[in-house]
Order: C-alpha cells, then structure tokens, then sequence
C-alpha cells in the first residue's frame, strides 16, 4: 500500500502553533479517552520494571510518562519529538524523563537499545511511515515490541456514519474555538480520513521491517487503532 504523508515542516509549524493548548483541546474532543487509549497501549507493550522505552511524536509526553510509571525507577524513558515547542511542555511535566528533539525517520540511537518503541497519534503526520516505522523496529530489540496508536474509521456503517458527522462538522470548530487554530483541526479530520487502518495499516508494518509477529485491536469502536508489532 503506498501512502505519503504532510510536508514535514507544515506538520513542525502547525503542531508549534497549538502547543499551549494542545493537552486541553485533546482533552476537550475525545471526552478524556484519550487517557484511557494511552493506558491501554502501555498495558499492550507489556513493559516491566527496569525496562527501556522510546516514545516518538511524544508531543507533550503524556505516553512516555505513563510509561515512565510501569518501568519504574530502575527503567530509563526517552521521549522524542521534532517540535521544540512541544517538548517545552512535556519537560515543565516530568522532570525523570529524558525528552531529545528527534524526527523517527533519523532516530540518533544505536540498534537494539530499546525494549519498547511507542508513537501515539503521530504515524500518520509522517512524510513516510514505512521508514519511521522501520526506523522503531531498528532501536528495539529481538523481541521488542512496536507500539502505534492511531487514528481510523469506525467499520460499523451506523456509528461510522455518526463519527463521520463528529469529525467533520464539530471537531474542527470545537479545535479552533479550543485553539484558535481550526486548519489544525480540518487537518486531524481529514488525515484520519484517508490514513490506513485495520489490516491495512498491519500490512504497512509487516512491510516495513521484520516482524515475527504483527496484530492490532481496535478501541472505542474503531475510533482508533492499537497496534504491535514483535521485532524478530
């Protein structure tokens, strides 16, 4: 499947732009289920004590400090992003985190460092997702995990079509009102509506690197994604 994703330094203006209220309009538009995404995605990993993770896309870090807590005092969190402005933020949240500016095509990290390498709502704002996402499997382990939690469309005809509605008639006025950024918002919309999903987005992994072993579950009824995939 091919896919080509946003100019790369659009994506750095306009996620820079938002910052400030980039946590509260999250908050707003999911409902804070958000939260419940990133918990369930950390469970997914399966870390443990004294584990190593890369988040990239780490935005305002809220992935990489819920996994900070699984992994204990003993683990080490990395949390890279290509928006200075976001990482500001996300350092003023946790001090115990290491947050490096890095894109996840060009990671500054050795091979096979990482038991877990995560990116939550940011594959799909990647010029090209198949090398970020190989770029991931080449800092994990044999038998590390890649961790992708994204955005998709509902498979249910009736809640798809009442999504549908959502997304394209309130989430970018209610992102512009929250923001004063609406294009950021037209954007999540329409970036979501054409990223692959399910099994196609699966395939985009298995594509991309080595996997012994790539699945995925949908969450809040195909609102988003949460997939895994297991480096050889």
């Amino acid at each position: 499947m091919t896919y080509t994703g946003p100019d790369p330094a659009k994506i750095r203006t306009m996620f820079a732009s938002i910052s400030r209220r980039y946590d509260r309009a999250n908050t707003v538009l999911s409902g804070g289920v958000h939260h419940l995404w990133r918990r369930k995605a950390v469970r997914r990993a399966g870390v443990k004590a004294g584990d190593r993770v890369l988040d990239c896309a780490t935005g305002t870090g809220d992935l990489a400090i819920a996994f900070r807590k699984a992994v204990g005092d003993a683990g080490r969190v990395v949390g890279t992003d290509f928006v200075p402005e976001m990482l500001e933020l996300a350092r003023a949240k946790a001090k115990n985190i290491d947050f490096e500016v890095a894109d996840v095509t060009h990671l500054p990290y050795d091979d096979a460092v990482f038991d877990v390498a995560s990116i939550s709502f940011g594959i799909r704002n990647v010029n090209d997702p198949r090398k970020g996402i190989a770029e991931m499997a080449r800092v994990v382990r044999s038998g590390g995990r890649v961790i992708v939690l994204e955005f998709g469309q509902p498979p249910s005809r009736a809640f798809g079509a009442l999504y549908d509605w959502y997304s394209r008639k309130v989430l970018p006025r209610l992102g512009g009102v929250v923001t004063g950024e609406r294009a950021a918002y037209n954007y999540l919309q329409t970036s979501s509506e054409r990223f692959p999903c399910g099994d196609d987005f699966a395939a985009l992994m298995r594509e991309s690197a080595d996997f012994a072993s790539v699945d995925y579950i949908p969450l809040t009824f195909g609102i988003a994604y949460l997939y895994r995939g297991v480096k050889k």
